[in-house]
């Protein structure tokens, strides 16, 4: 099931990739992504979202633990969490391929109630497993829709409940199913991740976040960190300094003003955040990721 796949996302992202080599498709939330040498070290905090790994190996990192993945597995983040990602094994003869899912909380919701719950540790925000056989071979069907656009508004719906289906009742259940739970802790910890997300530019009260969430500030605290590895004013100062590097990279942003729109009062203390969090001070960073593209 692997090898049709790959061969549908090799055909799809050699034509349509840009520059980062990302090459989003016509169904939401569905991106294939292609590479022809290791990167760099990415920063990201990312959706919760499921990556299936066709060809060439990524290495992941979340707090203190590191994820190997090769042809065959499947990454998993089921919350919003901060990572760091490279891209270890790709050539021009052999590049990376993965095909790249973002998950639907609503889709989840309303299929956890109808699915009987699996064991597993769902604590776990990121992990990696063999792809399914289910989820392979839905992610197929979801590929081959491409070269057919008139059954695309028709087909999609339903194959991507279908795709969340197999998420949710295979390897990959016990962390997913926290991610549907209609008010369980992740669904309150992912609205003050909304929130912040919506919000990053301005500062936010801890008190304000908690009570979007429905939890006393300590609990919040406590719940949000563990489910993001992060307190909150270090995952807005994420977010931020995220959001500056795409600026900068994708649209020609200056260093200053970059800083300023996402917050910053200070260009000094934005550099050294910056360089904290990326490796190197801004301009150098964004100089050696415009020759490397």
């Amino acid at each position: 099931m692997i090898r049709p796949l790959l061969d549908l996302v090799r055909s799809f992202a050699d034509t349509h990739a840009d520059r980062f080599g990302a090459a989003s498709t016509p169904v939401p939330g569905l991106t294939a992504i292609r590479a022809t040498q290791p990167g760099e070290l990415q920063v990201a905090v990312n959706r919760p979202l499921v990556a299936m790994l066709l060809q060439g190996a990524k290495r992941v990192t979340i707090g203190a633990e590191t994820l190997e993945f090769g042809p065959g597995e499947s990454l998993l983040i089921s919350a919003d969490v901060p990572t760091v990602s490279q891209i270890t094994q790709a050539t021009l003869g052999a590049p990376y391929y993965s095909l790249v899912l973002e998950l639907d909380p609503v889709l989840m919701r309303e299929l956890a109630v109808e699915i009987a719950a699996v064991p597993g540790d769902p604590r776990k925000p990121v992990r990696v497993e063999p792809t399914d056989a289910d989820v392979a071979d839905v992610a197929l069907r979801l590929m081959r829709l491409l070269d057919r656009p008139f059954a695309l508004p028709v087909l999609q719906g339903p194959l991507l409940r279908e795709f969340h289906f197999w998420l949710l009742a295979g390897r990959h259940g016990s962390a997913l199913r926290s991610l549907g739970g209609a008010d369980g802790h992740s669904q309150r910890i992912a609205r003050a991740v909304a929130m912040i997300r919506g919000s990053y530019a301005r500062p936010i009260r801890i008190e304000e976040l908690a009570e979007a969430a429905g939890m006393s500030t300590s609990s919040f605290h406590q719940h949000f960190r563990q489910t993001t590895t992060l307190s909150p004013l270090q995952f807005q100062k994420q977010l931020r300094l995220i959001e500056a590097r795409r600026q900068m990279l994708a649209d020609g942003t200056s260093v200053s003003s970059a800083a300023y729109a996402v917050g910053y009062e200070s260009v000094p203390q934005f550099t050294r955040e910056y360089g904290r969090l990326f490796g190197k001070p801004p301009a150098r960073d964004i100089r050696r990721a415009q020759m490397a593209a």
